[in-house]
């Protein structure tokens, strides 16, 4: 835990598995003063995950895990986590359910970012669904992570009205954009109380 500015800085690990966006804001704005967070490491499955190139550029311990044997890749993460320091752990895309066991490690401490307003449509391809259903708003939400799927402690959610011509791509565009923007801000917010 780094002191910055009279703030101590908790120690974060993001979880990805793709592009990287949100890692990329979070790298970002824990470089800001008034950050109350530092990005420590950064985990994925993919070793061809993007996102990694933003780990590298910025010189932030980073992993590929093989996710073959589930047991085996979390006791390797819990290694690192360890070795790092991490208070807490940001998923951001990360595309693998984390076991019960290693969520009751973490308890209380485990951050998700969710395209949708939970507790409506959980899982996966919620744009699609929300679509579907001719919804008028949709969103994302930050949670903590428990034994169920998109279903921990809601931290913050926000709205935004789904536009006529909005279509799948058009919703996940925008929907990613909030998500880049405020998941930062969420996690500082919810570290004061930490």
């Amino acid at each position: 835990m780094k002191k910055l500015n009279g703030i101590n800085k908790k120690n974060i690990a993001v979880f990805i598995s793709g592009r990287g966006s949100n890692l990329k804001s979070l790298i970002k704005y824990s470089k800001l003063k008034k950050s109350r967070f530092n990005v420590k490491l950064v985990i994925t499955n993919k070793k061809e995950a993007k996102g990694l190139g933003y780990a590298k550029k910025n010189k932030i311990t980073n992993f590929a895990v093989n996710y073959k044997n589930k047991n085996i890749a979390e006791k390797k993460i819990l290694f690192f986590l360890r070795k790092n320091k991490i208070n807490i752990i940001c998923l951001a895309g990360f595309m693998k359910i984390l076991s019960g066991k290693f969520i009751k490690k973490f308890k209380g401490k485990i951050l998700n970012t969710h395209p949708s307003l939970l507790p409506k449509y959980k899982g996966l391809n919620t744009h699609q669904r929300v679509i579907n259903d001719k919804e008028k708003y949709s969103g994302f939400t930050i949670h903590l992570v428990n034994e169920k799927l998109d279903s921990g402690k809601k931290i913050f959610q926000k709205k935004i009205r789904i536009l006529k011509k909005d279509n799948v791509k058009t919703l996940e565009k925008k929907i990613l954009k909030l998500e880049n923007k405020y998941y930062p801000i969420a996690l500082s917010r919810f570290l004061i109380n930490l």
